[in-house]
């Protein structure tokens, strides 16, 4: 058999363990690991930055359930890659990154493009480590796979030196791996009757659902669950993991809920700043609260935890369906749904006006109304920015599992355009459609050259408020007559697209938006639907 290169028994393994897709920046020493790739059959989605390549491989592997695969080059192509790993760390999604480095035996020297990379990447992920043999190749990479996507999601790094990429062994003294089956954690039974007997004589329960329970595929339980009378609130990127259109869905009345309910169980989330720490006065004093999550130091935070399920969250939610069958909860029959439904549909219907509003520059909001009642239900939607992200979580539905997509636990802008091409190669077979202010748009504009041409026909809706909040810090922070600082141009967003050859329109007036986006999904093409809007419009409050 003909000797290979480290490259090429890399894109072997990621054969081997079922990831046909790749994303990364053409660059040395890593160039054998892209064209090993091209080799073996896999998709190489060569881009223009390591940041936005890093965000659509953590896109695809999480809507895959796979680990997302980034393959930079030496010194700033690996550092480029350090902020993807961190949001992907502190958001959950699995993403391996495969960075080149300068040979060891020019290390101390000055090498080109020299840099100590796994202390770059160590803060930022679950594992960090370097290939010291290319006949460890396979080994070490299936390693830095399995890490990824084992317990919670995450990023890990793996360091490729120049020189175990290039030399050439024979590839029997590197056997691939195969991959195991493991089987999903499952609760303590006595632990889960504890959180059964807590559902069942809660007179307010709620349930909160958490990217770990999509990420665990626990749509079924979950429906289970609430369709014995529980309302429930997701995070932002849980969000479709039941549909939004189940009567028991609450979040347009979530502050409500969580003032309210004197029992919750908490679904794969974390008690951080998304929902207020778990801690603070935005929850009942004397609320019982449980947990279920793969990470047993989930267990400790600002929350009042009074018991956690270190399991599966799939598989805990089941088991808790089972303990509760044949059992009626003290909550049903009560007010405490019908209170919280009343309270969503009053939040809602605040909104209408701004939905519906004729002005001229748009309402963000009925540009988001507009995009609403054309999207197909099975969209992947990615959304991004300031009010324009805000406006969406109130308003832009989401009914399929991990089919939403947003800045996430860091707040990174920027990452609405590549995960939204990320997610089309995910699911190639259903609509994939961006929702971005212009700020978030320009973090990652050039993205869109690389969708073209790779065939990858993914709607971008530009809300263009002129920067970030519109006017609203620009002029209610900074000094009179300032320059512009937080606020932008009202540039021609649409030439992106043009400049590709996609679809591209500009919009300017009420009704205008939606059939535009219509004609965008129907292109078949990169397009760009360019929405102008009022700079000096705010996020209204209700919904929330």
């Amino acid at each position: 058999m003909s000797e290979l290169n480290g490259g090429q028994l890399a894109a072997r393994q990621l054969k081997a363990a079922g990831v046909d897709t790749i994303f990364g920046v053409v660059a040395g020493p890593t160039i054998e690991v892209m064209a090993g790739a091209v080799e073996e059959g896999l998709t190489v989605i060569g881009c223009r930055h390591e940041e936005n390549a890093g965000f659509m491989a953590s896109a695809w592997g999480y809507v895959k359930r796979k680990p997302g695969v980034l393959v930079t080059g030496s010194g700033p192509g690996t550092t480029n890659a350090v902020t993807p790993l961190h949001v992907a760390t502190e958001s959950a999604m699995p993403l391996v990154v495969l960075g080149g480095s300068a040979p060891g035996m020019h290390r101390g020297l000055g090498a080109f493009q020299e840099a100590d990379q796994v202390a770059f990447a160590r803060p930022g992920c679950k594992w960090a480590q370097q290939v010291d043999s290319t006949e460890r190749v396979p080994e070490l990479l299936h390693l830095a796979l399995g890490k990824s996507v084992a317990g919670r999601p995450g990023g890990v790094y793996l360091d490729f030196p120049a020189q175990v990429v290039g030399r050439k062994i024979d590839p029997e003294k590197a056997p691939l791996r195969g991959q195991p089956e493991i089987a999903a954690p499952q609760a303590d039974p006595a632990a889960v009757e504890r959180v059964a007997d807590l559902l069942a004589e809660a007179q307010r329960p709620l349930i909160i659902v958490g990217k770990g329970a999509a990420w665990a595929d626990a749509r079924g339980p979950l429906q289970a669950l609430v369709d014995r009378g529980i309302p429930y609130v997701c995070s932002p990127m849980a969000r479709g993991t039941l549909p939004d259109d189940h009567p028991n869905f609450v979040n347009a009345a979530r502050s409500a809920a969580l003032k309210g309910a004197d029992a919750i169980l908490m679904v794969g989330g974390r008690f951080n700043w998304v929902f207020q720490f778990g801690g603070s006065a935005r929850y009942a004093p004397d609320v019982r609260i449980a947990q279920i999550d793969v990470s047993a130091e989930e267990m400790y935070s600002a929350a009042n935890l009074e018991i956690g399920l270190v399991a599966d969250a799939a598989a805990a939610t089941r088991q808790i369906g089972q303990a509760l069958e044949g059992r009626e909860l003290a909550s049903r029959g009560g007010e405490w749904l019908d209170q919280l439904r009343q309270a969503r549909d009053k939040n809602e219907a605040s909104l209408l006006a701004a939905m519906e509003s004729e002005s001229v520059p748009l309402d963000p909001h009925r540009v988001v109304a507009e995009v609403r009642s054309v999207l197909p239900r099975d969209a992947s939607i990615a959304v991004d920015g300031e009010t324009t992200m805000g406006i969406a979580r109130q308003m832009l539905p989401s009914y399929t599992i991990r089919g939403r997509l947003n800045a996430g636990t860091t707040g990174c802008m920027g990452v609405g355009v590549p995960y939204a091409i990320g997610a089309k190669l995910a699911r190639p077979e259903a609509p994939s459609v961006a929702v971005v202010g212009d700020y978030a748009f320009g973090a990652a504009a050039m993205a869109i050259e690389t969708a073209a041409r790779n065939g990858i026909p993914v709607v971008f809706v530009v809300v263009n408020n002129q920067g970030i909040a519109g006017h609203m810090i620009q002029d209610g922070m900074f000094p009179a007559d300032s320059p512009r600082v937080a606020s932008l141009s009202g540039a021609h967003y649409e030439k992106m697209a043009e400049m590709v050859d996609g679809h591209a329109e500009r919009v300017e007036r009420p009704g205008e938006v939606g059939p535009a986006v219509e004609r965008a999904l129907a292109s078949g093409k990169v397009a760009l639907v360019h929405a102008v809007a009022d700079p000096k419009a705010t996020r209204m409050s209700g919904g929330v």
